[in-house]
């Protein structure tokens, strides 16, 4: 099961005060998730396989957080929901499913417990929070998050105080993890790879392929289910695949996508690729774009699996359970 979120539509008031999208904006006649969001939504994340339901959380610009559970004919049951004091920038799950982390333009993360439905802040920066992630490792769990301070925190959650913080050279503006391994984009076209065993240390620094702003990244991983390179989206329609320690430099490629096949003058309208997820089992990947599509992608192939027909706004996020 795949969603994907873009920004809340424009008729009937549901549950939680927002809009259901019109139909126009469904033309592949998908699941429709009730309630969205009252603006876009910046993050998504499936609950953990951990817990025998499957939930989904959505932060968004309207300052919440809101969950629901996802039940296997597609219905979606709107169940709780949180409010920040910023626009929410991302959220994660804790591995055993019953926590869940946002960050936030107000600067701070708050952890979420689901059972006794209270908040409690964890994290703090200077500048708003982009990115947050749960790391479990053998030996330490923490939150990792990342600002436009210029920093990457790392967190356990029962301390006020950071476990540590790693001065970065630009803003956070996107990061993954998926232990042993983290990648962190930066402002300026920054990356920085990062091994997580025994403690977070840093791995590789590099620029990026994409001549023009990232604005996703996602880890993939290779045959023996080890996190082995990134997918990297940019504002100029465009998808760097980057092996972290490719046995051929040519394992390294970049590809076109979320472009409008031309016009009579010549001209092509060019869209940002806004998330990249790649699928748990099979390893492809999903793309979702400001042109209001998705596509699905063989990255091993090189090809493109499957398009999507357009909606009428931008997809910001999407998410595999």
């Amino acid at each position: 099961m795949t969603i994907m979120f873009g920004q809340s539509g424009l008729n009937t008031t549901s549950t939680f005060g927002a809009t259901a999208a019109p139909s126009s904006s469904n033309p592949m006649k998908d699941f429709e998730v009730v309630s969205p969001p009252d603006d876009s939504i910046s993050s998504l994340a499936f609950s953990p396989a951990t817990i025998p339901q499957n939930f989904l959380i959505a932060g968004s610009w309207d300052n919440n957080v809101r969950c629901w559970e996802v039940e296997q004919t597609g219905k979606t049951i709107p169940k709780s929901m949180q409010t920040m004091q910023g626009p929410v920038l991302d959220v994660c799950w804790s591995d055993d499913g019953t926590k869940v982390f946002m960050a936030s333009c107000d600067k701070m993360v708050k952890c979420w417990d689901l059972n006794t439905n209270q908040t409690v802040q964890v994290a703090a920066h200077d500048a708003p929070v982009k990115t947050c992630h749960w790391i479990k490792g053998p030996s330490y769990t923490c939150l990792m998050t990342g600002s436009w301070d210029k920093t990457l925190k790392f967190w356990d959650t029962r301390t006020p105080n950071p476990m540590m913080t790693i001065t970065l050279p630009e803003r956070v503006y996107c990061a993954d993890v998926d232990y042993p391994m983290a990648v962190v984009g930066t402002a300026g076209r920054g990356l920085i790879v990062y091994q997580l065993e025994s403690k977070p240390q840093e791995y590789k620094r590099l620029e990026s392929p994409l001549k023009y702003q990232h604005r996703c990244i996602s880890i993939f991983k290779d045959k023996k289910k080890q996190p082995t390179g990134y997918a990297l989206g940019s504002v100029e329609g465009r998808v760097a695949i980057q092996y972290v320690n490719p046995q051929n430099p040519k394992e390294n490629f970049t590809f076109k996508c979320h472009r409008s096949n031309g016009a009579p003058n010549g001209y092509q309208d060019i869209y940002a690729v806004n998330d990249i997820a790649f699928h748990p089992v099979h390893g492809t990947l999903a793309t979702v774009g400001s042109d209001g599509t998705f596509s699905f992608w063989d990255k091993d192939a090189r090809t493109k699996l499957k398009p999507s027909e357009p909606m009428d706004q931008p997809i910001t996020r999407c998410c595999f359970n």
